[in-house]
């Protein structure tokens, strides 16, 4: 499923590409995943967008008046496209944006002057497409208080990334949530953003095994698991803003050192990596390195 560093590379570039154009097209194709009425969707044309970003593993449009939560889960995509563009199959909501006078001041460095972004004054659209229906986009009207699950207080605790979350809190934050690691770092509460691919490679990149237990660490492997979870999320976003434009609705998965790379040689110490498939879901980690 999209993760921290997935989606913030997909914000920026929508950011960069579509902060300033007013919405002109605004389709539900697959109805299902979406959660507001036809007259809120339909309210969305003439509004400006303010700004695209990420909280956890929402994706964030804010309008004038209005806002739209898209939360992809597991086969949820975006793409970036010109109106003539064919359409993906399972294409669940268009919005298509008109021309602007400049792009945002506040686009991410790495995005300005790249050969993807659309002119100002072309005619973008946003495609979200989800085979499985599984995610789903909320429409947020002013006034209206419409909950989106797992976005509100206490569901999210602070990003994973969050500038804010330093050392200091992170060691109190830990305290609070028992179990194992790999659940904890999944755990939105705890901190969010994190899913079960990169909560395979902070747990390489910190020594530790997925299934110990938060309580049995010292502090100073409770400091080496911060420090992983930082540098393995700055990397992979380092990695994904090279790989990924224009094809924003590609998922790359291929760099990372241990998650689905079962029997594969660890790339630290040459241990075959262990790969366990419960749930649906995969673990992957080393027998030799991770303790």
């Amino acid at each position: 499923m999209p993760e921290s560093p997935d989606l913030t590379v997909v914000a920026d570039a929508l950011h960069a590409a579509l902060a300033g154009r007013p919405v002109t097209v605004a389709e539900a194709p697959g109805p299902l995943a979406l959660r507001g009425t036809p007259a809120e969707l339909t309210a969305l044309l003439g509004q400006r967008v303010v700004a695209i970003h990420r909280r956890g593993k929402f994706l964030l449009i804010d309008l004038d008046r209005d806002a739209v939560a898209c939360n992809p889960m597991l086969t949820g995509r975006f793409q970036l496209a010109a109106p003539d563009d064919k359409r993906p199959t399972k294409t669940a909501l268009v919005l298509g944006f008109g021309p602007r006078s400049a792009g945002p001041r506040d686009a991410a460095g790495w995005t300005k002057g790249a050969s993807w972004l659309p002119a100002d004054d072309a005619r973008p659209e946003i495609r979200y497409r989800d085979p499985t229906q599984m995610g789903k986009v909320y429409l947020r009207p002013a006034g209206v208080d419409r909950p989106v699950p797992g976005l509100g207080e206490p569901e999210q605790g602070p990003d994973a990334d969050d500038p804010g979350l330093t050392l200091e809190v992170w060691r109190e934050r830990i305290r609070r949530h028992p179990g194992e690691l790999k659940n904890l770092l999944r755990n939105q509460a705890f901190v969010a953003g994190i899913g079960n691919a990169y909560s395979d490679e902070i747990l390489h990149a910190a020594r530790l095994l997925p299934f110990r237990k938060r309580a049995s660490l010292a502090d100073e492997e409770v400091d080496a698991l911060y420090a992983a979870t930082r540098h393995t999320l700055a990397e992979a976003i380092t990695v994904l803003r090279e790989r990924v434009p224009p094809t924003f609705e590609r998922q790359v998965r291929d760099f990372l050192a241990v998650h689905d790379k079962g029997a594969q040689p660890c790339p630290r110490c040459g241990t075959r990596i262990t790969e366990i498939r419960a749930g649906g879901f995969i673990t992957s980690y080393c027998r030799g390195c991770q303790r």
